[in-house]
Formats: C-alpha cells, sequence, structure tokens
C-alpha cells in the first residue's frame, strides 16, 4: 500500500485547518477540517475554480439562510425548505459539485443564529479557513505533475495493447488471463482520459510555454485515439475472429499484421521519449498490407459471406488502427521538429549575449 500525493495532501489541509482554527481562536476548528477534507482537487486549476464556487455558492447560501431565519424561524421544515431551494438554485447556476458544502453553510447559519450573530460569522470562517487551506497546501506540497503521470498511464497501456495484440490471432494466452489484461487495458484508458482533461485544464501564463504545451497536448490526444483504437482492434477480433473459421494463410497474414502494427506503436514511443538513434524512423508497416488482407477476403471463393462480412470487421479496425498510428507519427515529428527549432535558437541567442558580455568586459 502506497499513499499517494492527495492522499498526504488532505492530511495536511485538515491538519493546518485545526492548527490555524486553534491559533485565532475559531470556536468550531472542527469545521473547517471537514471543509479541508471536501476541498482537496486533483489539480491547482481546480482548486482555484473549486474556491471560486464555493465562495459564490456560500454567499448565495448564506444570503438565503439569514433572510429565511428573519422570516420563517429555524425550525426544521425551515431549514428543509431552504435546503431544497438551495439545492435548485446551485443547479440551476451550475455548480452541483458544491452543493454538499453550502447546505453545511445553510444549516450552520440558520443553526448557529439562534445563539447570535458571532456564532453564525465565526462558523462561517471556519468553512472559508477549510476552503483556503485546501488551496495553499494543493499549490504548496508537491503540485500536480499529471504530464509525467499521463506518460507512464501511456506507457503501461501501450504496453497491455501490445501484448493483446500478439496473442489475440495466435490465441497463447488463456482465456481469464487474456480477459483480465482486456480488463486492465480498458481501466488503463480510462485512467488516461482522467490525466489527459487534468494536463489539458493546467493553466500556462508564458507564451512561449503556452505554443509548447499546445503541441504537446495534441501529440497525447492522438496517443489516447490511437490506444483506443488498438483496443476497439483487440476487441473485433475478439469478437469476430474466432466466431468463424479462417484461411490459414489469411490468418499468418494478419497475424503478422498485427506484430508489425505493435512494433510500430512500441517504437513511436521511443521516438518521444528520445530512444531511438539520430535519423532512426519508427518501422512503419506496409501502407498496402491492410488493403491485401481485405482483398484476399473478397477474393476468396472458399469465405461464404458471414464470414467475409467478419473478417471485414476486423480489417476495417485494423485500417482505423494503423491510420491513427501514422497520424500519431506525423504529429511527433512535427512537435520533436519545432522543439528542436526552438532549443537551437536559445543556444544562439545565449551564445550571443555571452559573446556581447565579453566584448564589454574587453572594452
Amino acid at each position: 500500500m502506497t499513499i499517494g500525493a492527495r492522499v498526504f495532501k488532505t492530511g495536511v489541509a485538515v491538519a493546518l485547518a485545526l492548527w490555524i482554527g486553534e491559533l485565532i481562536g475559531l470556536g468550531s476548528p472542527l469545521l473547517a477540517a471537514i471543509t479541508a477534507i471536501f476541498t482537496i482537487q486533483p489539480s491547482i486549476y481546480r482548486s482555484w475554480m473549486q474556491i471560486v464556487d464555493q465562495l459564490q455558492s456560500n454567499v448565495i447560501g448564506a444570503a438565503i439562510a439569514i433572510g429565511a431565519y428573519w422570516m420563517f424561524g429555524s425550525s426544521p421544515i425551515t431549514v428543509g425548505l431552504v435546503c431544497i431551494v438551495v439545492i435548485l438554485l446551485c443547479l440551476k447556476l451550475k455548480i452541483g459539485d458544491t452543493i454538499g458544502l453550502t447546505l453545511v453553510t445553510v444549516v450552520v447559519i440558520m443553526e448557529a443564529r439562534s445563539q447570535g450573530w458571532p456564532t453564525a460569522l465565526d462558523r462561517l470562517g471556519g468553512l472559508s479557513l477549510g476552503i483556503a487551506s485546501a488551496f495553499v497546501v494543493n499549490v504548496a506540497i508537491a503540485p500536480p505533475r499529471h504530464r509525467g503521470r499521463f506518460m507512464a498511464q501511456a506507457r503501461e497501456a501501450q504496453e497491455l495493447l501490445s501484448r493483446l495484440l500478439r496473442t489475440s490471432v495466435s490465441n497463447e494466452l488463456k482465456e481469464n488471463v487474456f480477459r483480465e489484461e482486456q480488463e486492465k487495458l480498458q481501466d488503463r484508458i480510462k485512467k488516461l482520459q482522467d490525466y489527459y482533461h487534468l494536463f489539458a485544464e493546467e493553466r500556462v501564463w508564458l507564451r512561449k510555454s503556452r505554443a509548447k504545451r499546445k503541441r504537446v497536448l495534441v501529440v497525447y490526444k492522438e496517443m489516447l485515439v490511437a490506444l483506443q483504437r488498438g483496443e476497439s482492434l483487440v476487441e473485433a477480433v475478439e469478437e469476430q475472429y474466432w466466431a468463424v473459421k479462417s484461411e490459414a494463410s489469411w490468418n499468418r497474414d494478419a497475424d503478422d499484421h498485427l506484430e508489425a502494427l505493435s512494433g510500430y506503436h512500441e517504437q513511436l514511443f521511443w521516438k518521444w521519449e528520445g530512444k531511438l538513434k539520430p535519423g532512426a524512423h519508427a518501422a512503419a508497416p506496409a501502407p498496402d498490407e491492410v488493403v491485401r488482407l481485405t482483398e484476399t477476403i473478397m477474393t476468396s471463393a472458399d469465405t461464404d459471406a458471414v464470414t467475409r462480412s467478419r473478417l471485414l470487421v476486423i480489417t476495417s479496425s485494423m485500417f482505423a488502427y494503423e491510420d491513427r498510428l501514422r497520424r500519431l507519427d506525423r504529429l511527433m515529428v512535427r512537435c520533436l521538429e519545432r522543439e528542436g527549432a526552438e532549443g537551437a535558437e536559445e543556444e544562439e541567442e545565449t551564445e550571443g549575449t555571452e559573446e556581447t558580455k565579453a566584448d564589454s568586459a574587453t572594452r
């Protein structure tokens, strides 16, 4: 069992909220700690948006709670009706994620107003302290590094996909093992989608860094789509290939092509990680191989219509996967070339600055 950064930061945020609450003399530091637990987010951007939404919803909730208290009191029925109104209002404003803490604010204020304004303000201060503590901890302690997580998850997904593709036709894995690996791949791709969205949400302020990040995002998006197409190919082979009997020669050619696609995908990761030698290119399969496999199916006299239809589903999935890999290859080349050009420009600027300093020192 490992303690992740978010788990650790939640504990730190709770401790910080309790400590500051006791330091400034809050009557309810426990409320600040509870708020901090629900406010920790997986990214800095989401933490900031959480603060904005929470402030907005808490102000609305507090205003409604105070108004309802003055008009109707704080009976259980009144509190329940006010909660219903606040929920509907939050949904209308599209800040549904803040409903939980907003309802806490409503209940706390309406219950505390019977004890006077100081108690109500104390409870509201506890809520604000919890939100602020969670944001500070999320920014200051181990800020999320979604780019590294994305690449690690993508690498694992590619390795799983490669293993499944290479054994899908040859049928070397046990059926239960194949199913487990397929479920792992689907789970990795889902997590990969989450990491991509978290990385895409982060804000970059420098113009040059923004441009570079946009190029990386385009490549990452294509990595994700390529893995999804590969997973669809695994499903197509699993559902269609074993439902019919095809020619042995076609089986060998299909197995060889799946092997080539797996190797191509793996080498694209090597290219992106800088593991290929300078001038080396990822070994793409022959561009007309899928066409040849399709023509073999269509021209075979021994293949009935049902078998032909099922095998065509497989070749179309092969084409979709290969097309995405080739597109990913082109995007990687453009991105890496652009980064290389920018690196050369920076080196020239650095050398020019050093020469200017040397001339000034000589004079």
